[in-house]
């Protein structure tokens, strides 16, 4: 091994490299990094081998044929093979953590559904993965289609646990609290407002600056999320993505004994091995962990007359085998102007083939003015009419035609192709609006036979 002037000289197995800061900006690109100068091979993947003494290892996020624009893998180069990061496992149970398929049926999850935000429980300690509680799911894990959604509620750091899921990327949405995510090609700090993307078979670890957090993910059990065919839109707006960043390679050298844990088929597995598992010291690829900041999302929108379909909002799309039909959409709201003449500006009432489940991240959301409070959720499913409440409708029909700006407002939607099963947290624990419907009753009658508008 070639020694380099740039090698820091560990003193001790308890060491970490790297900066904690850094990341590379672009989406869906060919990255590569090192936290030692001269770790990372060049011209070729998998030298006979390699400086350091550390050992090549390919992460593939998709089959080995599949098409360019769908082929994703990563070269890691690090400490240990991955091999060495699992022992024996056992099966043990994370209970409120579900899987699709998931049909409880004593609950019925066709209805118009809204929850105020899920409290921390008194006097226990949860971490990232502990506090994870399920509210739906759809498809089915095991085929690798669907999706499934949870709150999260942390207030103790994974110290010496770290986890990976063979079942599908996870899309973190903070609602409350800062997350420090420390994964093994690098490390996410996330604030409420951004939002990362966790691929499967990625080992992380989270961390609360904070002390506590609170906030929402998807499950994505299908395709991996990318950025939606622009169309007519064009080069630019939306999610651009030069947004999109990449952290940096970090390891960890310490020896000391850390416990795993992998979620496989809707069952957790756990070991414990004698090391810190994050210990890749240089990678190349596509296959990474990635951030983005909602509010460099840029809105298009009618500056005429009518509204334009939710679509427009789509940061991210999970896609189907059916063309232009998602197995999720990830859509948000966020602060925009409204031009429109003569138009009824929030969304119209409709029912949807697809299934939706909306959370609130901050302020006021704008068909939902009473009730729809941060850190809330709503569900309306396939064919399950919907829209805005009483006193939206009213102020939206008589208003000015001047040009309003909706301000310090984010909310979020998962939106997939399948039908969503509530949980039985979700039907029977979760903080339930029982009077959600009634949002709608003064919702009377105008139509008397005599034209004009009334």
């Amino acid at each position: 091994m070639k020694k380099s002037d740039d090698q820091p000289t560990a003193t001790s197995h308890d060491s970490h490299y790297g900066t904690t800061a850094g990341y590379m900006p672009g989406f869906g690109n060919d990255f590569e990094t090192e936290a030692l100068k001269g770790a990372l091979p060049q011209g070729r993947n998998s030298p006979q081998r390699v400086e350091y003494g550390l050992y090549a290892e390919q992460l593939s996020g998709s089959p080995f044929t599949a098409p360019n624009k769908t082929l994703e893998r990563s070269w890691l180069y690090r400490i240990r093979p991955s091999v060495k990061h699992l022992n024996r496992l056992e099966k043990i149970s994370l209970p409120y953590w579900k899987s699709a398929p998931n049909i409880i049926r004593d609950i019925i999850s066709l209805g118009q559904y809204r929850w105020d935000p899920v409290p921390f429980p008194d006097n226990q300690q949860l971490t990232f993965i502990d506090g994870i509680r399920t509210m739906t799911t759809a498809g089915d894990v095991t085929l690798q289609m669907g999706m499934a959604t949870h709150v999260y509620l942390a207030n103790s750091d994974m110290v010496e646990d770290f986890f990976y899921s063979a079942d599908g990327e996870l899309l973190v949405v903070p609602q409350l609290g800062r997350l420090k995510i420390t994964t093994e090609l690098g490390i996410i700090d996330l604030e409420p407002l951004e939002i990362c993307i966790i691929p499967r078979g990625i080992l992380f670890q989270v961390s609360l600056p904070d002390g506590t957090a609170r906030g929402f993910i998807c499950e994505n059990y299908g395709a991996k999320f990318t950025l939606p065919h622009r169309g007519p839109i064009g080069a630019n707006c939306l999610a651009n993505p030069r947004d999109f960043k990449t952290p940096v390679a970090h390891f960890e050298d310490i020896e000391k004994p850390r416990h795993v844990t992998v979620k496989w088929c809707g069952e957790f597995h756990k070991t414990t091995i004698n090391h810190s598992p994050l210990d890749v010291v240089a990678w190349h690829g596509n296959y990474t962990p990635y951030k983005y900041d909602l509010r460099h999302f840029s809105p298009v929108g009618a500056i005429s007359f009518d509204h334009p379909d939710p679509s427009i909002f789509t940061v991210l799309t999970a896609p189907s085998a059916e063309e232009g039909t998602a197995n999720i959409d990830f859509v948000i709201f966020p602060p925009r102007w409204l031009p429109q003449e003569n138009t009824f500006r929030p969304p119209w009432y409709h029912k949807n083939i697809m299934s939706e489940l909306m959370g609130n991240i901050c302020g006021q959301y704008d068909a939902k003015p009473q009730g729809f409070v941060p850190g809330g959720i709503s569900l309306h499913n396939c064919m399950l009419p919907h829209g805005p409440d009483k006193d939206a409708f009213e102020k939206a029909s008589y208003s000015s035609w001047d040009p309003l700006k909706l301000e310090d407002t984010m909310s979020f939607m998962f939106e997939t192709r399948f039908p969503q099963q509530l949980t039985e947290f979700a039907g029977k624990d979760a903080p339930l609006q029982d009077d959600y419907a009634d949002c709608w009753a003064g919702l009377n009658r105008k139509f008397d036979g005599t034209p004009g508008v009334k």
